[in-house]
């Protein structure tokens, strides 16, 4: 964990974000990226207009510029490697760009969530950088004094798509020396015996050296309330699941439970790209 990705609009939220991100960067000697996404779209400026929105543009640089300079100068900075970086673009590949551009190890965002018809129409913005990411996205709810992780629940069908983003869990607990919790959710819909639960489960981690595990399958009405309930009654610190990265019609259609957990879960929140 070298370069940690720490998107901003200057929120509360965004800052409770940065504050985590601090702690992790403190723990690994890592690097944070600062990116705050232009309200202006730079391309849609049209420099030969009679009425140039140019000087618009320039003064929001330099606000953006400023709010930098004031966060920077915050005390749960000091002593880290601080990069500014200001995108004139608001689209959400500009996130994946600068993960590839800056060779990013882990994004750390916060987050309000989203419910009713504002999650069905618009979603939260973490949604949307889950479902573009390529690199995991810690996603931040509240303000943390301190960010310890001592459980991580790993949630998952256990299925050959999954392990890859198994082993990015793993390292990922390496990391923080955290306990994993693998757990799988039975519902009706979707029943399968504990037998063959544990028999998939076990199948699933076969030769993998990390040893500081449990298994739970846990019956539920749905999925992401299993997730949910299991991750209260263990008090976990943190919920890591895998995400598809679905877009459009198909992401319509097809309710990814990650993005659903982003959204809805008080507590953290991190995912890997299958």
């Amino acid at each position: 964990m070298n370069k940690i990705l720490v998107p901003t609009d200057f929120s509360e939220q965004a800052e409770n974000a940065l504050k985590v991100a601090a702690m992790l960067a403190n723990k690994h000697d890592a690097e944070i990226y600062l990116l705050h996404m232009m309200e202006i779209p730079m391309q849609q400026i049209d420099p030969g207009a009679v009425q140039s929105d140019i000087p618009e543009a320039l003064f929001f640089m330099k606000l953006a510029h400023k709010k930098f300079e004031d966060l920077l100068e915050s005390d749960f900075l000091e002593g880290l490697t601080v990069h500014e970086t200001v995108k004139a673009d608001i689209t959400f590949n500009e996130i994946k760009d600068a993960c590839k551009e800056f060779d990013i190890d882990l994004i750390v965002m916060g987050s309000h969530g989203a419910s009713g018809l504002k999650e069905m129409f618009v979603g939260s913005n973490a949604e949307k950088v889950v479902r573009t990411s390529d690199v995991p996205v810690l996603v931040i709810k509240n303000e943390h004094s301190t960010f310890d992780i001592t459980d991580f629940v790993f949630a998952s069908d256990f299925k050959n798509d999954n392990k890859e983003t198994y082993k990015q869990a793993v390292k990922f607990a390496k990391a923080v020396s955290a306990k994993i919790h693998l757990l799988m959710v039975n519902t009706a819909n979707n029943f399968i015996t504990t037998h063959d639960a544990n028999t998939r489960v076990n199948d699933f981690i076969a030769g993998q050296t990390f040893e500081n595990y449990t298994i739970t399958i846990h019956n539920d009405t749905t999925v992401e309330q299993g997730i949910l309930n299991f991750s209260k009654d263990i008090d976990a610190d943190l919920i890591g699941i895998s995400t598809h990265g679905r877009q459009g019609i198909a992401h319509f259609f097809n309710s990814s439970i990650s993005e659903d957990l982003v959204n809805h879960a008080n507590r953290p929140v991190i995912t890997f790209k299958i």
